[in-house]
C-alpha cells in the first residue's frame, strides 16, 4: 500500500512538472499572451520591411514595449503594413513618434525601434505612425559597395596618362 502511494505521488509531480515546463515553453516563445493581455494598436507603413516576422519585439530606447502582431502588403500603395502591439503601460506615445527596423547585430533578426517625438498630442489606439524608415538590405549595401569599386577602377584607367 505504501508503493502505490508513493508511486502516485511521484506520477503528480512529474506531471506538474510536464505542466510547469509546458507552461515556461510557451511564455519565453511568445506564442501566447498569457498573463500580459493588456495593450492597444498601431499601424505602421514601410516600403522594405527586410525579414521583420510577426511577433518581432517592439523597442523604445532598447527596452521592449510590445510585439509586432501582423504584417500585410496595402493593394493601392503597395507597401507593408505593419500592425504593432503595444502594452498599455507604454500607451503615451506622441504622434510624431518615428519607426525605424532595425537588426540585432550583423546577422540577427529585425526589431521595430521607436523614437518618441516631442508632441503633446499622444497616438491614439488604432493609430498610425507617419514617419518609418526601413529595413537596410544588407545584399543591397554589398551590392552598391561592389558596383562603386568597380567604376572608380574603371574611372582611375580612363584618368591616366597613356
Amino acid at each position: 500500500m505504501r508503493n502505490h502511494w508513493l508511486e502516485v505521488g511521484v506520477g503528480i509531480f512529474i506531471i506538474a512538472a510536464l505542466c510547469g515546463l509546458l507552461f515556461l515553453a510557451f511564455k519565453v516563445s511568445g506564442l501566447t499572451n498569457i498573463g500580459d493581455g493588456h495593450y492597444y494598436v498601431i499601424k505602421a507603413d514601410f516600403d522594405n520591411i527586410g525579414a521583420l516576422k510577426v511577433r518581432a519585439p517592439v523597442s523604445v530606447s532598447g527596452v521592449k514595449v510590445g510585439r509586432v502582431s501582423g504584417i500585410q502588403l496595402n493593394p493601392q500603395t503597395y507597401r507593408a503594413s505593419v500592425t504593432l502591439q503595444i502594452s498599455n503601460a507604454y500607451k503615451d506615445l506622441p504622434i510624431d513618434t518615428s519607426a525605424s527596423i532595425l537588426t540585432e547585430g550583423l546577422l540577427g533578426s529585425n526589431y521595430i525601434s521607436l523614437s518618441p517625438g516631442f508632441e503633446s498630442q499622444m497616438i491614439q489606439s488604432n493609430g498610425r505612425i507617419e514617419t518609418t524608415h526601413s529595413a537596410l538590405i544588407l545584399e543591397n549595401l554589398v551590392g552598391q559597395l561592389m558596383f562603386n569599386l568597380t567604376n572608380n577602377k574603371k574611372d582611375n584607367k580612363d584618368t591616366k596618362p597613356k
